[in-house]
């Protein structure tokens, strides 16, 4: 008898895919969010993002999940073009 060596839920190539776009922008936001200059708000911000992240991290439904990123993107423009304004 031949066992599997792949677990039970085997991502599908989409799935794959689209974890790694969120995973890549989970990265590009804490890199960003590092560059943030006072502390407290560094620490908020942070936080946040793992907290928002960590939420929505059994999220299954496809469009939800194209939704989420999509919001996130934008989130994380507008924390650059801020911290662009404030000569970061």
């Amino acid at each position: 008898m031949s066992v599997s060596r792949l677990p039970t839920a085997t991502l599908n190539l989409k799935q794959f895919l689209q974890r790694q776009k969120v995973l890549g922008l989970y990265r590009n936001m804490l890199r960003t969010i590092r560059k943030v200059p006072d502390d407290t708000d560094r620490k908020y911000l942070k936080d946040w993002a793992r907290e928002e992240f960590k939420r929505n991290k059994e999220a299954t439904d496809q469009d939800a999940v194209r939704m989420m990123i999509t919001q996130a993107n934008n989130h994380l423009e507008e924390l650059k073009r801020s911290l662009a304004l404030a000569g970061r």
